[in-house]
């Protein structure tokens, strides 16, 4: 089965920049396609000093929902947010005050890679991190979440007005040059040489094996080896039937991987893994079952956990996913909406990540609902809901209200 490779290489324009990023790229293009893959054929995808999230965001759902092996190779900065404190990967437009905005937060890569099957997914990274990424990083690691393996290094600042190499990702493309392709974990270790042959030390490496093995995600961190796994799904949905504002296009949920329900709850099929059921039924075409499947862990969650736990919020979460996947968009908004409701009421805040996030894809779902009378329906408690959560795109209040006054005009 062919491979689809994404080459994501960004930094910010100016004195904030402290990897040339993009210089890594004619060195990765001259690795033949399959090679990058480690498939017979592959298609590739390059991002070049991206300027928006949003573009790299549906380049990664693309690349996400293609069948086949994935290996992304990212090359760039990382950079904390003021507000959240959330590392993001710095694009060409950020700077430390707008992280927020014009970064690529790194819990979207988790989070559109959350569904994919496990061993199908490899992240190849060499990051570069402020010094207070770089504090940051050192206590907590950088999560990816468990079906990705993940190999690479994050590097310190490289000195006061001066513009580090991304020798590790070079070093990468260096040895898949010289002629076949080895196995991940013997190219990692031959690019680790190469760059500690030219003096390089103090870096955080992330050593990634079987994408099952046990460990947490962000425990791959160490002055020498560690480990760093994640999974996930890509959506590339079609356009919308009421203009939505690219700005709004929605940004993942952050969302945990449930454990099984207690015995004599748990739904028919096999129970490590009900996510990769859901994928299939999905890829077959069968959404009711995908739906269905989906709905029998919710409620085993409910019986286990309550209403409002976090394992019944991630299965509505998918359930939200799936009715996108079947073009049911009234539906996906509706289950968004009540999901952004339900941890309101739980308390979280009004600009956590996930409460943002859901908002957001409520917002994106009906601006595809075909029936403009059931969008005309739904608008109000949309409103009333970003009225409460605003979300980090400016005039998203503003946008529902002018969409729901054109909508009523037309009644």
């Amino acid at each position: 089965m062919p491979g689809t490779v994404l080459l994501l290489a960004a930094s910010p324009v100016g004195k904030g920049c402290l990897v040339d990023a993009a210089s890594v790229l004619p060195v990765l293009a001259a690795v033949p396609p399959a090679v990058l893959a480690g498939t017979d054929t592959a298609n590739v995808v390059e991002l070049a000093d991206p300027l928006e999230p949003q573009a790299v965001l549906t380049r990664l759902r693309a690349a996400a929902a293609a069948p086949g092996p994935l290996t992304v190779f990212v090359t760039g900065q990382l950079q904390l947010d003021r507000k959240q404190r959330l590392p993001h990967l710095a694009l060409a437009r950020t700077t430390p005050s707008t992280v927020r905005y014009t970064g690529f937060p790194w819990h979207w890569f988790r989070e559109e890679l959350r569904l994919r099957s496990a061993g199908t997914t490899t992240l190849l990274v060499d990051l570069h991190a402020d010094a207070e990424t770089w504090a940051w990083l050192r206590g907590r690691g950088l999560e990816c979440g468990p079906g990705v393996t993940v190999y690479g290094r994050v590097a310190p600042p490289a000195g006061r007005r001066r513009v580090a190499a991304p020798t590790y990702m070079k070093a990468v493309a260096t040895v898949l040059r010289s002629g076949g392709r080895p196995e991940l974990e013997q190219l990692h270790q031959m690019a680790l040489a190469r760059i500690a042959g030219e003096g390089e030390v103090g870096d955080l490496v992330l050593w990634g094996g079987d994408a099952g093995a046990s460990g947490g995600a962000g425990a791959g961190f160490a002055p020498a080896a560690g480990a760093g796994r994640g999974s996930g799904v890509g959506f590339a949905p079609a356009a919308p039937s009421l203009p939505v504002p690219e700005g709004f296009a929605p940004g993942p949920p952050d969302r945990s991987r449930p454990q099984a329900p207690p015995a004599g709850v748990t739904p028919e099929g096999p129970e490590d893994d009900p996510h990769a059921m859901i994928t299939a039924a999905v890829q077959a075409g069968d959404h009711p079952a995908a739906d269905a499947l989906a709905a029998r862990w919710e409620h085993a969650a409910l019986l286990a956990h309550g209403a409002g736990s976090a394992e019944v919020l991630h299965w509505s979460e998918v359930r939200a996913d799936l009715a996108m996947f079947a073009g049911d968009a009234e539906r996906s908004c509706r289950t968004w909406m009540a999901v952004a409701a339900a941890r309101l009421a739980a308390g979280q805040p009004a600009d956590a990540v996930p409460v943002e996030a859901a908002v957001d894809r409520a917002h994106h779902q009906w601006g595809r609902i075909t029936d403009r009378g059931r969008a005309r329906d739904l608008g109000p408690a949309l409103a009333e809901l970003r009225g409460r959560v605003p979300g980090r795109r400016q005039g998203a209040l503003d946008h529902v209200r002018e969409q729901l006054r054109h909508l009523q005009t037309q009644s």
